[in-house]
């Protein structure tokens, strides 16, 4: 069957099975939830954080900002535009091929030279005062965040800045945007770089824009290919949690990222394209199957 003949099939159904068919008013619907939950949840810690001075208490602010800014969107996206369970419909089920999860960590492994060699080139950009203002803040923010006394601080911090964001921005950016960007866009890799751009502008932390947006789009590729939005949780928190842990030992990499040479940004480069590669050649997914999945036609990602 030609693939346009696919896509309008799998238009036809999506009818049927979205409340909202719309990619456009799915994306106005996203949007309005997103700019109500930052406002809900701000005004929610601010009432909340004149009794949570102590360090303990801003990460517990911390953790509930996460989880109702990017949580609350995600949730009651799905909840207001598909007939199908909420969290199967964000992607929360296993993959068929277990091999992506230890792929999805791989990948995000061997990316981290290209990463540090793009938040070289990042660093060396201009950027506006009111940027920079933001971008300090921000690391003394997360420098209170990350301050340890005990083993049991750094279980906590992997918790909170780790596993916490892994789930709950994959949730929203992955599971929620990314689908209607594709949708839009009617391309897999459109969708995903469009939506690893918003994820990394979303940070305000702009010296840190293209490595942030280079992760993105790894995960948006490994949520794509895998089916499952449990791998590109699974590699978020990986990348969160080495990060965490690292500068619990090691302080000053929180603002002295080391140098990395330009041969080893290369050879990381080629890695990560040709993991990719292995994970399209394994991977069923396409815009008709994803898009009419739970239909006998379309099943979705196919054992």
């Amino acid at each position: 069957m030609p693939n346009g003949q696919r896509i309008d099939e799998a238009l036809l159904f999506m009818d049927r099975r979205l409340k909202i068919p719309s990619a456009w008013s799915q994306l106005a619907l996203f949007l309005l939830l997103l700019g109500g939950s930052i406002l809900f949840t701000s005004v929610f810690v601010s009432l909340l954080a004149p009794g949570n001075r102590s360090v303990n208490g801003e990460k517990l602010l911390q953790m509930i900002s996460t989880m109702g800014i990017f949580g609350l969107p995600a949730y009651f996206y799905a909840v207001m535009t598909s007939r199908e369970p909420p969290l199967d419909f964000l992607g929360l089920r296993k993959t068929p091929h277990p091999a992506f999860y230890a792929l999805a960590v791989v990948l995000l492994l061997f990316s981290f030279p290209f990463e540090g060699w793009l938040g070289q080139i990042n660093k060396n950009l201009p950027l506006s005062n009111w940027m920079i203002n933001m971008e300090k803040e921000a690391e003394v923010k997360t420098a209170i965040l990350l301050k340890t006394h005990s083993a049991i601080d750094i279980v906590i911090n992997v918790i909170v800045i780790a596993a916490i964001p892994a789930i709950f921005e994959e949730a929203c950016f992955r599971g929620a945007l990314q689908r209607i960007l594709i949708q839009i866009f009617k391309s897999p890799w459109v969708g995903i770089t469009a939506c690893a751009i918003f994820f990394s502008a979303m940070h305000f932390q702009f010296r840190g824009f293209l490595p942030r947006m280079f992760l993105g789009t790894l995960l948006g590729a490994i949520y794509w290919y895998s089916g499952s939005l449990w791998a590109s949780i699974l590699a978020h928190f990986f990348t969160n949690g080495i990060q965490v842990v690292a500068v619990s030992f090691y302080p000053r990499l929180l603002t002295e990222d080391p140098s990395v040479p330009l041969y080893w940004a290369i050879i990381s480069l080629v890695i990560v394209v040709g993991l990719l590669s292995v994970l399209r050649r394994r991977s069923t997914a396409n815009y008709a199957e994803v898009y009419a999945e739970g239909t006998n036609d379309y099943d979705g990602f196919p054992e």
